[in-house]
């Protein structure tokens, strides 16, 4: 076996079944934050609940979730990376079977709650277990094979979901969770052991930290997820959740600055790969999750397409990704410039952006095809540089705090994400209505003509003339209102492609990942 300064490396085959253990139970965590946007109508309809109330199905999720990513590291010191993969597996695993047998929507909410609280902490642990077992010049591989079903599940699991729920019952979305759960136990139990420096028990619990940490990120998610259902500021309710945030994470963090066993380690900041990476993830997070809600809705609400045909002609960002990571891992294992790839991977996903936003109320699958795929090009050519060159200068002891606050701000950066393309879309489609509207008037010749060959169409079907005459300007108001959406469509896409693009200055600050690596001891 090869030594490193963290001991023994693992023999090949039990290298990568330790990776196909956390990378299933990792993967089961980010399908179930996307798989259940689907069956939400099915679950309010089966609970006698509305729409609205079923939403908080999925905000107590992200809420919970929130509250335990960033104390993930921590956690994995306090009580033993291995017994709390096996902890938070085993609770994700049974919440998820409770979810299914709910009988009332609070209950449905409730086990939600436990269902995020222990999922929270299996991205960063699954991470930080593959960056620590895998040597330096295997880890973009392990990155690739663990990105290639982080970045699948969430564009393929609208797809699952309606098919579950069509075929058999919004339950199975929870039920299908319990064999990935057992399998990923029974590997984790077998070939995974803590590596010598975490110290279980060694680490003093700061019961202060950890009240405004999860105050402070409850209030934040909630006024993220809730925000343009309430009409942001100007609902009370929103606006007390900003303050509560506003005050208590400036605070939390200026506290674990100052105390001697931090929750968070801020510190990781003073690496210039892990800040420039931390900008990045973010905003990763944020163009990727805000097109994953983008794409969707622009299929229904414009083109007309059901859920599952939206959800399928969504899926093939996932091919690109599939084709693309395995030779992206293979190029970085043979030294190829991590920063130039991520550049690329930026460049292309923005042309795919740009791509999206030449749509128009005609176009059709083939027209959205190929944008997908470059879309799932680039972003593959993103993930994995971008987790190697941020990872790189971190100290072996610190992975789990890294991974723990690289994954909270993906998460923030998707929160944002989707609460700005909902806000933006509907805000720009009232703006455009009522320019469009202002240029539709008794005296413009093209008005004169609808109406009158509108009119002449529903007489023709029957309808008397005062019917008829209300129905040509509801058919041209309805057009109107394509418009107006479809213009606010066109400017989010062509937002997050700009987006893109203006982040690539920040991939020249950060170091090559040649360099060799930190020891466990160098801090």
């Amino acid at each position: 076996m090869q030594m490193t300064t963290a001991g023994p490396v693992p023999p090949q085959a039990s290298r990568w079944l330790i990776a196909i253990a956390v990378m299933s139970s990792a993967v089961m965590e980010v399908l179930d934050t996307s798989v259940v946007n689907v069956s939400l109508p099915h679950i309010a309809g089966s609970l006698s609940a509305t729409v609205e109330e079923a939403t908080w199905v999925l905000t107590s999720y992200l809420v919970a979730n929130a509250v335990v990513l960033p104390i993930t590291g921590w956690l994995a010191n306090l009580i033993g990376r291995k017994r709390l993969l096996l902890t938070v597996v085993t609770g994700f695993t049974l919440s998820s079977v409770c979810c299914g047998f709910a009988p009332s929507l609070p209950a449905l909410i409730f086990f939600r709650v436990m269902q995020g609280a222990t999922g929270g902490g299996l991205q960063p642990l699954s991470q930080a277990v593959l960056l620590e077992e895998f040597p330096g010049q295997e880890r973009g591989k392990a990155m690739a094979f663990w990105g290639l079903g982080i970045v699948a599940a969430p564009i393929l699991g609208p797809t699952l979901g309606g098919w579950l729920t069509d075929s058999y019952s919004w339950r199975w979305v929870f039920y299908i969770n319990l064999p990935i759960g057992i399998a990923s136990l029974i590997m984790i139990s077998l070939f995974l052991h803590d590596p010598p420096y975490i110290r279980r028990g060694a680490l003093r619990v700061d019961f202060w930290g950890l009240g405004m940490l999860a105050v402070g990120m409850a209030a934040l998610q909630i006024m993220l997820d809730k925000g343009q259902e309430e009409d942001w500021f100007g609902s009370h309710f929103i606006v007390t959740l900003a303050l509560i945030a506003g005050i208590l994470l400036p605070a939390f963090v200026i506290r674990e600055l100052r105390v001697e066993q931090p929750i968070v380690r801020f510190r990781l900041f003073k690496y210039r790969n892990f800040a420039s990476g931390i900008g990045l993830v973010t905003m990763l997070g944020f163009v990727l999750y805000g097109s994953l809600v983008l794409l969707p809705l622009f299929m229904q609400t414009l083109l007309g397409w059901t859920a599952v045909t939206a959800g399928i002609w969504t899926s093939p960002r996932g091919i690109g990704t599939a084709l693309c990571m395995p030779l992206v891992g293979y190029l970085l294992g043979k030294g190829w410039d991590a920063r130039r790839m991520l550049v690329f991977g930026f460049v292309v996903a923005s042309l795919a952006f740009f791509g999206y936003s030449h749509m128009n109320l005609q176009s059709g699958t083939w027209d959205l095809l190929w944008h997908q795929v470059n879309q799932g090009l680039g972003m593959s050519f993103i993930f994995i540089p971008l987790t190697v060159l941020t990872m790189h200068p971190i100290p072996k002891s610190e992975t789990g705090f890294a991974t723990s606050l690289y994954s909270v701000m993906r998460n923030i950066g998707s929160s944002l994400g989707i609460s700005f393309v909902t806000t933006f879309v509907a805000r720009r489609s009232q703006f455009h209505q009522s320019v469009l509207a202002g240029h539709i008037t008794p005296y413009s010749q093209p008005t004169r003509q609808f109406l009158a060959a509108a009119g002449q169409a529903s007489l023709r079907a029957g309808y008397d003339p005062t019917t008829a005459s209300h129905r040509s300007l509801a058919m041209l108001y309805g057009m109107v209102q394509q418009q107006a959406a479809m213009l606010s469509f066109v400017e989010a896409f062509r937002i997050m492609g700009y987006l893109f693009l203006a982040i690539v200055p920040l991939v020249l600050l950060m170091r090559p990942a040649r360099q060799a690596r930190p020891t466990a001891s160098a801090k």
